[in-house]
């Protein structure tokens, strides 16, 4: 069998619809793959060379527009300014200037929280980078699969930090080709059901406060809630006669080598499980969830950081230390009282809140934190999500939610279990960013 290995970058300076320059392409795109989009001022810029071959997806260079550079510029202008007439306050400082000298460093903080966003903006990319491959992907699966499928995407000028979507493209394909594979029924089931004969698989993107929620969605037979929840008490993930609520029972899809389907096949059996694409969200700071309807289809809902520069996290106090929790594995606090806490075999806790035993986690023994009184009821109870499972942490106190800036200690420092980075709270002390997953395994292995 022959193959061609040659690849073409073409820049086409052109007012002509996508529809024309791909019906340009009509004679060669059975045996290539074409992918036309239309540049933004965000993009890597090649530099083609004699015998290279093209730049990977996660280039290390970005192209940006001068207009974006020329404020960059005014900023710190305006900045320089102001902390020049700062310091010339505080040289003849006087307490009759104490009004001026606070006016001044309020014109500092603006304009260092104006030149953050716009730094911030510099790396932004739409995410509709990431699913510019899916058109084509979704035909050639639906061709291969025999099922009739079509694509609907919205907010794809929804921008996110370029590392952050060069990171979701194969988690995202991954869910895609789930999507055709095990959920889009045949066209045959589809019109039984009385259904359009071609299955949407639906990609969605927008921001939600601080944080940009994806969606990939399908309208087929939705998950089989009682196969999993066999297959899951099969494994020991469920005792029997325990019947779980739905969102425990579809979040199992995540553990490691678990699988409902009968047959492997070659496009979505390939070794890769759903628990890949869970710690692919989790190490960007996301967090993944699933609802699914019978016969409806299935959604897979992801939280994103804007950013991974910057976390919004909530600071805490374990002890005489303080700790940043991301905001986005947080469901909710509470002040827990006596008659909620349980022992269990094994030396272990948990709480009941609502009807339903969480582990609760006391963060002062787990990172071996000296604490005057022990007693969760004494301190507060946060509730987190990790995987699909909910456990709660005991912490002595909540001291509010901030934007702080993400370190990596194993660049600086060392690697620290239990923490995903450190940064520097406005007092100068530094303060380690937790790692749910990690907390979470951390006490498995403790109470095991």
């Amino acid at each position: 069998m022959d193959c061609c290995y040659l690849a073409w970058s073409v820049e086409l300076a052109s007012d002509r619809t996508e529809a024309e320059i791909r019906d340009a392409f009509a004679f060669v795109e059975e045996g290539a793959a074409i992918e036309i989009r239309r540049p933004t001022a965000n993009d890597a810029l090649p530099t083609p060379t004699n015998n290279r071959t093209l730049p990977s997806a996660e280039s290390g260079t970005l192209r940006v527009a001068t207009g974006k550079v020329d404020k960059l510029i005014d900023l710190v202008g305006e900045l320089i300014i102001a902390q020049s007439m700062a310091s010339q306050v505080l040289t003849a400082f006087q307490p009759c200037d104490l009004g001026r000298l606070q006016e001044t460093f309020a014109e500092v903080e603006r304009y260092t929280r104006e030149l953050q966003e716009r730094l911030m903006g510099v790396r932004m990319l739409p995410i509709g980078h990431a699913f510019s491959r899916f058109p084509r992907l979704i035909r050639d699966l639906a061709a291969a699969t025999g099922k009739q499928a079509a694509l609907k995407i919205e907010g794809e000028e929804t921008e996110l930090d370029k590392s952050v979507v060069e990171r979701m493209a194969d988690p995202l394909t991954h869910l895609v080709r789930n999507a055709i594979d095990h959920g889009i029924e045949s066209t045959a089931e589809r019109i039984a059901a009385g259904k359009p004969s071609a299955g949407t698989i639906g990609l969605r993107a927008r921001h939600q406060g601080g944080s940009v929620v994806l969606e990939v969605s399908d309208d087929g037979q939705g998950l089989d809630r009682e196969r999993i929840l066999t297959k899951a008490r099969e494994r020991g993930l469920v005792i029997e006669g325990e019947n779980p609520p739905d969102d425990r029972i579809f979040s199992m899809i995540f553990e490691p080598g678990f699988s409902t389907a009968s047959t492997v096949t070659d496009i979505s059996g390939r070794g890769v499980g759903m628990d890949v694409v869970k710690r692919s969200v989790e190490s960007l700071n996301g967090a993944i969830g699933i609802s699914s309807e019978p016969g409806r289809g299935v959604t897979f809902r992801i939280q994103l950081p804007l950013t991974l520069a910057i976390l919004d996290g909530l600071l805490l106090r374990v002890g005489v230390q303080r700790f940043v929790l991301p905001l986005v594995s947080i469901m909710e606090s509470i002040a827990p009282r006596r008659d909620q806490l349980r022992r269990v075999a094994g030396g272990g806790e948990v709480i009941v809140l609502r009807g339903e035993p969480l582990p609760l986690v006391r963060l002062s023994r787990l990172l071996g934190i000296d604490r005057e009184n022990d007693a969760a009821a004494a301190g507060l109870a946060v509730i987190v999500e990790n995987r699909g499972k909910r456990l709660a942490l005991v912490v002595d106190e909540l001291l509010g939610q901030q934007q702080v800036v993400i370190k990596s200690l194993e660049t600086n420092f060392r690697k620290v279990e239990g923490a995903a980075g450190a940064t520097i709270l406005g007092d100068g002390q530094p303060a380690l960013i937790l790692d749910i997953a990690a907390i979470a395994e951390m006490a498995r292995s403790c109470c095991s």
